[in-house]
C-alpha cells in the first residue's frame, strides 16, 4: 500500500468513526435501572377501567339485541383502542402536542409493537364481524348457552363479560404499559439483536398464519363445506389461528426487552393470552361445542373431528410437523418479515444500529 493510499484509508476510517460516534451521542442515555413494579399501576388501572366499562356496554348492547357475540367484537377492537389511547392519545393530551408528535416520540421498537398489535386486532375484528354478518344470528356457542341457562343474561355479566375484561387488561400489558412508563426514554433505541429478529419473525409468522388459516377456511366453504378443513396450515395443528395468536403476543415483550420501559411483568400478557386460548375461550370451548353440534347435525364432520383429534395436536405442532411443507411456509414467512423489517428500519430508523 502506498503512503497516499494509507493516508486515504486513515481519513476514511476517521470519518466513519466520527459518524458512528455522532450517532451514538445523539441517542438519549439509557436509565440506570428498570422502572419499579409500582410504576405499572397507572397504565394497568387505566386498562381495567376501559375494558370493564366497554364490557358493561357490550353486555347491555347484547342484552338489548339478544346477541351475546357483541363481546367477541369487543375483544380485538377494545384492545387496539386501549393501545392507541395509552400509546399516543393520553401522552399527546398530557403534553399538549399533536397526536403525530406523540407518535414521533416513540422508538422504533415501540412503533413495531403498536403497529403489530393494530394489525392483529384489525384482522381479528374483520374476521369476527364478517362471520357474524354472514351468519345473521348469534354465535352457536351463545345460542346454546342462552337455551340451557334461563338466567343467562343475569349471570353473564359476572361470569363472562367482566372476567374477560380482567384478562384483556393483562393481555394488553405489553402494548399499553411501556408507553406510559419511562416515556422520557422512548427515543432510546438500543442496538438491534438476534432477539429482536426473533420477535419480528414470530410477529410476521403469526400474522401470516392467521391470514392463511382464514383464507383456507373461506375457500373450503366456497367449495361446498364438506367435512373439516384438514389441509394447508390446518395440517400443522387443529387450531392454527390460536397458535398464530400466541406467536403474535409473545413477540411484543420480546421486542421491548432492550428498552428502558421493559419489566418481566410484561410477559404476563402472552401468558394470559395463552391461558385464555387453551383453557377458557379457545380450543377447549370450541371443540366441545363442535362435538355437540356435529353429533346433532353432521356425522361426517364428527367422524373427521375424532380422527383429527387422534392424529394432530391441538395447539403446538408435533416434531413430525417438521416434515410438513406448510410448517416451512410459515417459518419462511417469519424470515421474510425479518428481511422486510430490516429494509424498513434502514429507511425509517437508521439510528437503530
Amino acid at each position: 500500500m502506498t503512503s497516499s493510499q494509507h493516508s486515504h484509508s486513515l481519513t476514511l476510517y476517521h470519518a466513519m468513526s466520527a459518524q458512528f460516534n455522532a450517532q451514538l451521542q445523539s441517542l438519549p442515555d439509557p436509565p440506570g435501572t428498570r422502572p419499579p413494579l409500582s410504576a405499572y399501576s397507572r397504565p394497568v388501572g387505566t386498562s381495567f377501567l376501559l375494558h370493564s366499562g366497554l364490557s358493561v356496554g357490550a353486555w347491555a348492547l347484547g342484552y338489548a339485541t339478544g346477541r351475546a357475540e357483541a363481546k367477541d367484537w369487543l375483544w380485538p377492537s377494545g384492545m387496539v383502542a386501549n393501545a392507541w389511547l395509552q400509546g399516543v392519545v393520553i401522552p399527546a393530551a398530557k403534553a399538549d402536542i399533536p397526536i403525530s408528535a406523540a407518535w414521533a416520540e416513540l422508538g422504533w421498537r415501540q412503533k413495531l409493537v403498536l403497529t403489530g398489535a393494530t394489525a392483529w386486532g384489525l384482522r381479528l375484528f374483520y374476521r369476527i364481524a364478517s362471520r357474524a354478518l354472514r351468519r345473521g344470528k348469534d354465535d352457536p356457542r351463545y345460542e346454546e348457552a342462552k337455551t340451557s341457562d334461563p338466567h343467562f343474561w343475569r349471570n353473564a355479566l359476572l361470569t363472562q363479560y367482566l372476567p374477560e375484561a380482567t384478562i384483556q387488561t393483562l393481555i394488553t400489558l405489553p402494548f399499553t404499559a411501556p408507553f406510559r412508563v419511562g416515556r422520557e426514554c422512548l427515543g432510546y433505541d438500543a442496538p438491534w439483536t438476534g432477539i429482536d429478529n426473533l420477535a419480528v419473525g414470530l410477529l410476521s409468522a403469526g400474522l401470516t398464519l392467521e391470514v392463511m388459516a382464514d383464507a383456507q377456511v373461506e375457500r373450503h366453504k366456497r367449495l361446498g363445506d364438506h367435512g373439516l378443513v384438514r389441509n394447508g396450515v390446518w395440517s400443522i395443528v387443529r387450531h392454527p389461528n390460536y397458535l398464530a395468536d400466541a406467536l403474535v403476543h409473545l413477540s411484543f415483550p420480546l421486542l421491548l426487552l432492550p428498552t428502558p420501559a421493559f419489566h418481566p411483568i410484561l410477559f404476563l400478557g402472552p401468558i394470559a393470552n395463552y391461558f385464555f386460548l387453551r383453557f377458557i375461550g379457545g380450543d377447549k370451548e370450541n371443540e366441545a361445542t363442535q362435538e355437540k353440534r356435529y353429533a346433532e347435525k353432521d356425522d361426517l364432520k364428527l367422524a373427521e373431528l375424532k380422527t383429527y383429534q387422534r392424529t394432530k395436536n391441538s395447539f403446538w405442532p408435533g416434531v413430525s410437523e417438521l416434515a410438513n411443507v406448510w410448517t416451512w411456509v410459515i417459518i419462511g414467512s417469519g424470515g421474510a418479515g425479518v428481511v422486510l423489517e430490516r429494509i424498513a428500519r434502514a429507511y425509517a430508523a437508521p439510528r437503530v444500529l
